[in-house]
């Protein structure tokens, strides 16, 4: 089995290339691949089908997306960066643009260097509609609303990037306190295909600082769909502006909110290894 490992902003991943493999990727062997400990340790793993396909969603390079508890997830931000890199580092694309299917739409990624290491990646339309995130029983949409988890009131704005989250606005954020507000978040009752979960604190209109915890993952340095979904529920209910820098323990991400709320997302990506066993 070969596979790279590459990360985005802390973000680690590792890319099973299944036209260069013979065994076949499942959650079983992704929960393994996967441990920190008795594994090669990683955030997720990234499979690609590195042939173009052609579908309803249009042509392109389909990507699986493992969590490390064994689920699919829809859509990652760091995980397409990641994808992207891999298919220019492996010779798959050889110009400035790339089309990825994803379970959670699609995305359109374009290369700034000649490298790959940066791109800006286009994660398709924001959705506040309660039925697209997967909301039950408190509303049809929550924009800057109250609601109650583990017995505490929280600002709460929940959103879709292809994938469910929900954005928690506080005055100061960190690891221990979206670790402990995400026990009660993560697959409350309310949320039937469970969240990702970030807090937020504004910097300035152009600046806010998040931690995350990602649903089936953990807690996480970065997130590339998370800092979609904070810079624009933000910027939804006015307290940011369309150009937000996203500060991450892992590093910062820029991300771009049009007014028909399109989400653009610019960052790096770095090679960490390959990975051999048989």
């Amino acid at each position: 089995m070969r596979m790279e490992k590459y990360h985005g902003l802390g973000n680690d991943y590792l890319v099973f290339d299944s036209s260069k493999n013979k065994e076949t990727m499942n959650s079983g062997m992704a929960m393994k691949l996967c441990d920190r400990h008795l594994g090669f340790g990683a955030d997720g793993i990234l499979e690609g089908e590195c042939v173009k396909e052609s579908g309803t969603k249009g042509t392109g390079f389909r990507l699986r997306i493992y969590n490390p508890d064994g689920s699919e997830v829809e859509k990652s931000g760091n995980g397409v960066r990641i994808f992207a890199r891999y298919l220019k580092d492996a010779g798959y694309v050889n110009g400035n643009e790339v089309t990825i299917l994803t379970k959670g739409g699609t995305v359109k990624v374009k290369y700034l260097d000649d490298m790959g290491d940066n791109m800006e990646v286009f994660m398709g339309r924001l959705s506040f509609a309660s039925r697209e995130i997967g909301v039950i029983g408190i509303g049809n949409t929550v924009i800057d609303k109250t609601v109650t988890f583990g017995k505490e009131d929280m600002r709460c704005t929940c959103v879709s990037v292809g994938n469910p989250h929900c954005v928690i606005l506080l005055d100061e954020v960190s690891k221990e306190r979206v670790c402990r507000i995400a026990k009660h978040t993560e697959y409350a009752r309310c949320f039937k295909n469970g969240v990702n979960t970030q807090i937020v604190k504004i910097l300035d209109r152009n600046n806010i600082q998040i931690e995350i915890f990602e649903r089936g993952a953990g807690y996480t340095l970065s997130s590339g769909t998370g800092s979609c979904a904070a810079a624009g529920a933000m910027y939804q209910v006015g307290l940011v502006d369309s150009d937000v820098n996203v500060h991450m323990p892992g590093g910062i991400l820029r991300i771009h909110i049009t007014k028909d709320l399109d989400a653009y997302m610019t960052g790096t990506v770095e090679k960490i290894g390959s990975v051999l066993t048989d």
